[in-house]
């Protein structure tokens, strides 16, 4: 093909790069973990190691090198490591995340003469050819290494290390011996392997080096507990231990050892502030309420005042504090909620309207999700002219609260607030307290949810309580653990909430409760539990076809009997030892599913990163039936030899079971227990001896 002629007009004609720019060969693509062209921050917790690979490459067959770098944000400095070739022209390097924060992580790479010419001088060493020029054009690049090294002023010792080294390569140029054999160069003492290319490493010549492209890609470091805990939501009103009076702070903290015993290191109280008069709801959501009516929650405020304020019959900010305090000695947060939304008699309805979406009559509309009407609700509208304002008032009452000592919070129904909002106040947070945990209450289209993710939230709500079959739990795990989304989307699954009753829950009886719960626990690292409902089975919905609890919460005060002797509490305190005592169940990132010939199981592994700690989890998922079938596990993820055989634990229900390579038959019986969750133990070579994963 002829090339075009050039242009007549030199104005139009397109100028080279610089020298530099010209002269950089080495290009990057294809960088993982990259969101969004790096658009967002990926998602890790303090003391993992963050893995990078990268696509690296460059014209003809010259040897590149590529470093990862990385540091604080807010730091100048760069620190590196090397990235190792994996083949094919990707590149692999990591580094540790030691604090929680955020971090910075770019690639660079270049095309290394001193790679290429030992690479070369091996292949002409072993053809045993005169390599008398090499040596010389070899000797050039060590003299500019140390110049480089002279320059950077840091170690004396290598400028005359490297001196020497160029000083001998011009001499065994001119070694009449090694032209006719070049053997000796490539022994330990010579200059293909040991000190100098350890030398040359340290001062590469990076001058048409190609930087990542683009700014710097992020990753924001949590706690632990963003990766793995256990939630308990409850109303500190319904824990009076008198029928018909509203409970108080003092009575909720009453109930913080019956929480802890069964294992929950997270505490989440529904909105604490003063609840609204104006069209307050009754029993049952009924749009009119009696005089001793308690209201929604979440028709926040009043004349005591609004989202930093507390409900005056809960206590005060001193009670509060011993709340929270006493949570705290018994091992727990304290979590709150934040809904951004007012009851009619909210301050802010008077003190700032234009907050507040008006209708034709000048009236504020209230919130609706037809056929759903929450008269007693105004949402507060993002498109104000006085957004500003608005913004920083909300962001006031996160602050308030974490002055207050609180670290989490679970926020409702983020996905109906602007998304720019999230990032800007997740930010403002996160400057303010690195460690602080945004749960959200997202149950909305996929890349809604995802996008709030995305923009800072530290774990989400999911689909999870609608899963029930064993194709579309394996089908979300795997989306949710094997795609991108694992590199910022941190899932907490829920089997009940107080506005979820699934009909799987309505009509499944104890041994439904069960299996959610294992599942929830098991399959994902963080999970929570709506109770005493839980835990007490309540499964009455409010009409046929509803997921509203009958009597619900939400709208008046429940008096719960804890000590009643069908409780779940013993076997939900058994579950959460479980995931306590084992690492393998902290994480989801070693979750696979190992084939069964019945649809009805699910059997599932994890084990931790270290391969320690191996747990196989195996649920009837019919909790009306007895289910049985054949299952066998993957050696080769669990990292078990092809013929080994090995025992099994049931940590859940107890027993002691013998495997051996190839299918296995399981039972599983729901009026007993509906799953096992099995510890592997593998034999050691002593017969009858074995060791725990």
């Amino acid at each position: 093909m002829t090339p075009p002629p050039p242009s007549a007009d030199p104005s139009t004609s397109s100028s080279p790069p610089g020298e530099a720019n010209g002269r950089r060969r080495v290009q990057i693509e294809g960088i993982d973990p990259e969101l969004d062209g790096g658009r967002f921050p990926v998602k890790r917790v303090a003391g993992d190691r963050l893995v990078v690979e990268a696509d690296i490459f460059a014209d003809g067959h010259d040897r590149i090198a590529a470093r990862l770098r990385h540091r604080r944000q807010g730091e100048t400095a760069w620190m590196e490591v090397p990235m190792a070739p994996l083949g094919n022209d990707r590149w692999r390097g990591s580094f540790e995340l030691e604090e929680v924060g955020r971090y910075q992580y770019a690639l660079s790479g270049w095309v290394d003469p001193f790679l290429t010419w030992r690479n070369e001088m091996g292949k002409w060493v072993k053809a045993g050819a005169d390599v008398s020029l090499q040596l010389q054009e070899g000797a050039a690049l060590v003299e500019t290494a140390a110049e480089r090294a002279d320059d950077i002023g840091e170690r004396p010792a290598d400028v005359q290390a490297l001196k020497g080294w160029a000083s001998r390569l011009r001499r065994w140029a001119n070694d009449d011996g090694l032209t006719a054999d070049p053997s000796p160069l490539a022994e330990p003492d010579g200059p293909l392997v040991g000190e100098l290319p350890t030398l040359m490493d340290r001062y590469p010549d990076r001058r048409f080096a190609t930087h990542h492209p683009g700014d710097p890609l992020e990753v924001v470091v949590d706690r632990e507990r963003a990766r793995f805990s256990a939630w308990y939501e409850f109303f500190p009103r319904s824990t009076s231990p008198e029928p018909d009076r509203h409970g108080t702070f003092d009575d909720a903290r009453r109930m913080l050892p019956y929480i802890r015993s069964m294992g929950f290191d997270v505490v989440y109280l529904p909105p604490i502030h003063p609840v609204g008069t104006t069209n307050r709801k009754g029993p049952n959501n009924q749009p009119t309420a009696g005089p001793d009516d308690p209201g929604s929650p979440w028709a926040i405020g009043s004349e005591e005042g609004g989202h930093t304020a507390i409900h005056p019959e809960l206590g005060t900010e001193e009670d509060f504090r011993a709340f929270r305090e006493a949570a705290e000695e018994e091992g727990m947060e304290v979590a709150l909620d934040v809904a951004f939304q007012c009851s009619p008699d909210h301050p802010w309805v008077a003190e700032h309207p234009q907050w507040f979406r008006q209708r034709p009559d000048g009236s504020i509309r209230y919130a609706e999700n037809p056929p759903k009407k929450y008269q007693d609700i105004y949402p507060i509208d993002f498109e104000t002219e006085d957004w500003e304002a608005l913004w920083r008032a909300l962001r006031d009452v996160f602050v308030h609260w974490m002055d207050e000592g609180v670290r989490i919070f679970r926020v409702d129904n983020p996905h109906t607030k602007a998304f720019p909002f999230w990032e800007w106040v997740i930010g403002e947070l996160k400057a303010k307290d690195p460690g602080v945990i945004l749960l959200s209450e997202a149950f909305t289209r996929p890349r809604v949810m995802y996008r709030l993710a995305k923009l800072g939230y530290t774990q989400s709500y999911t689909y999870f309580a609608w899963r029930d079959n064993a194709a579309e739990l394996r089908q979300y795990m795997e989306e949710l653990t094997r795609t991108e989304l694992a590199e910022y989307f941190r899932p907490n699954f829920w089997p009940n909430t107080p506005d979820i009753l699934t009909e799987y829950l309505q009509t499944g009886r104890r041994s439904a409760f069960m299996t959610r719960l294992v599942l929830a626990a098991t399959l994902a690292a963080n999970y929570g539990i709506y109770g005493p409902p839980f835990e007490l089975m309540e499964h009455t919905p409010r009409e046929p076809g509803s997921e509203e609890y009958l009597n619900s919460e939400k709208y008046q005060l429940r008096h719960w009997k804890l000590d009643q002797p069908h409780t779940l509490r013993d076997f939900i305190g058994r579950v959460n030892r479980i995931r306590r005592d084992n690492p393998a169940l902290h994480r989801n990132d070693t979750l696979h599913f190992h084939p069964t010939d019945n649809d009805r199981l699910l059997v599932w592994s994890k084990q931790d990163p270290g391969g320690e700690n191996r747990i196989v989890t195996v649920v009837n998922l019919d909790p009306h039936h007895v289910q049985s079938g054949w299952v066998e596990l993957d050696h080769g993820l669990l990292e078990l030899e092809p013929g080994e055989s090995y025992q099994l634990h049931d940590l859940l229900a107890g027993g002691r079971y013998l495997w051996e390579p190839g299918p296995n038959f399981v039972r599983l019986d729901p009026d007993t227990s509906p799953a096992h969750i099995f510890k592997i133990v593998r034999r050691r070579r002593a017969e009858h001896d074995f060791e725990y994963l």
